[in-house]
């Protein structure tokens, strides 16, 4: 088998000939309507009534495409049909621009479907009826084959040569017809540009969303569950000699498990696209909650707080918690014990937070050396970036770690 017959067998190009030709029988129920100009236009010549019928009949067929549930069904039948990966047109929205030719593209493709349609299916109709009638009179008889008033007069074996060339030709245009809305297909069903510049948008808003969920649960679900390692130390330790800390430490883990099962219930709603409910908000009205879980996990946190933390309000508030959250988990995990001092200070221009603890091998309960995704600090100077503010971590000489973010008062819209 040569190689230039093996794409007449792919069962794509035999849909896609029943495509072509379904389209141009779609279109008949509109032939009567092309008729009527030229039944009353009797004094123009025949040629000029064929004319101004195919006119009429293509704006009729045109018109139609206009319509939205049209677009979507032939994308849909194109993609099935004439295997061309087409995205569905994108929903509740028109391309800008309502006399440009993204508005006409559709109507475009439906004129070239049902022209390319009724061509490909005269065309190769008329050569399979050749192809087969030719040799019907094989024993010495002749046979005359006559289109568009030239006459050929076929004889003999002859007519078997010529029969099997109008089969050919009747494949090769089912063939072209097939790569013709193919070709087409792409470039007027295809997203226009207003709907590729939406499809990018809705990407962005997807990554954003993403991004922001992957936040969410590095802070909530990252630092409840160093503090609820931690504090599984601490009571398994007091268990015996002190058991008042022991279930002081059991409830610290209760409550802070409760609260992260709360953002967690919420991304996974997110992920799964569900109606969830409203996402959980820390601010810096929970922040007592945050540093006593902290102090039930052996820490001893050494709050300093000035300004008037209660004017601090929305995303502001929310970012400084979170922000908060991430440095004291950095601290409990890596910190040598100690004091960690976390310093929040609001003022008319911004808001400064600070956390410093002892850098070194971890004392105290607990499991000792924490694994660490790497995440957090990037996390952090990316969502202080975001804020338009100030982020610095590193060393405070030889013995602290300083985290220190400055944040500006209009983050807080």
């Amino acid at each position: 088998m040569t190689r230039g017959l093996r794409p007449l067998l792919r069962g794509s190009t035999y849909a896609g000939v029943l495509f072509a030709y379904c389209g141009a029988l779609a279109s008949l129920p509109l032939l009567p309507f092309a008729l009527l100009p030229a039944l009353s236009w009797r004094s123009a010549s025949e040629s000029v009534q064929i004319v101004l019928v195919l006119l009429v009949w293509a704006v009729l067929v045109g018109v139609v495409g206009l319509a939205r549930p049209v677009r979507r069904v032939l994308v849909v039948s194109a993609r099935r049909l004439l295997r061309v990966p087409l995205p569905n047109p994108v929903a509740g929205r028109r391309p800008s621009g309502s006399l440009g030719l993204d508005r006409w593209r559709t109507p475009l493709w439906l004129v070239l479907h049902v022209a390319v349609g009724w061509t490909g299916a005269l065309a190769s109709g008329v050569l399979f009826i050749m192809g087969l009638s030719l040799p019907g009179n094989w024993l010495g008889a002749e046979a005359r084959a006559s289109l568009f008033g030239t006459s050929v007069r076929v004889s003999g074996g002859w007519s078997w040569v010529v029969a099997a060339v109008c089969i050919l030709l009747a494949v090769a245009i089912c063939v072209l017809v097939t790569k013709t809305l193919r070709w087409a297909a792409p470039r007027l069903l295809g997203p226009s540009a207003a709907e590729r510049l939406a499809l990018a948008a809705e990407r962005e808003q997807l990554l954003a969303e993403r991004n922001r969920i992957a936040h969410e649960l590095h802070d909530s679900i990252g630092h409840t569950l160093t503090a609820a390692t931690i504090q599984a130390a601490v009571a398994g330790e007091a268990l015996s000699a002190d058991p008042a800390t022991a279930r002081a430490a059991m409830r610290s883990i209760e409550e802070s498990t409760r609260a992260a099962l709360e953002d967690l219930d919420y991304v996974l709603g997110v992920l799964r696209e569900e109606q969830s409910g409203t996402a959980p908000t820390r601010t810096l009205a929970d922040l007592p909650e945050l540093l006593d879980r902290l102090r039930h996990a052996g820490a001893v946190v050494e709050p300093e707080l000035s300004g008037d933390l209660a004017q601090v309000q929305g995303t502001l508030s929310r970012a400084a918690y979170r922000i908060l959250q991430e440095g004291l988990t950095n601290a409990l995990r890596h910190g040598a014990g100690g004091p960690i001092v976390a310093r929040v200070a609001a003022g008319p221009d911004g808001l400064d937070l600070t956390v410093v603890n002892r850098t070194g091998a971890r004392t105290g309960p607990g499991p000792g050396a924490f694994p660490t995704s790497g995440h957090g600090l990037p996390g952090l100077a990316e969502r202080v970036r975001l804020l338009h503010g100030e982020f610095q971590a590193g060393p405070d000489g030889t013995q602290h770690w300083r985290l220190a973010v400055r944040l500006p008062a209009r983050a807080s819209a």
